[in-house]
């Protein structure tokens, strides 16, 4: 997801993403563990899309854009 989709959404949903991703992002870490998991880069990209969605919630706080 591009940050413009981010900012197409609400507060709530971009915190629901977050949480699914969340959910996500610790079902893959339990695939690496138990070497299940056929693509490692999926956590990195993963990282990147809560981080990204974040950016965007912070930005709200603070009044940007």
């Amino acid at each position: 997801m591009k940050a413009s989709e981010f900012r197409n959404l609400t507060t709530t949903e971009i915190e629901h993403k977050i949480n699914g991703f969340k959910e996500e992002l610790f079902n893959l870490r339990f695939q690496l563990a138990t070497g299940q998991l056929d693509n490692p880069v999926q956590i990195r990209e993963l990282r990147k899309e809560i981080a990204r969605a974040k950016t965007i919630l912070r930005e709200r706080e603070l009044g940007i854009s």
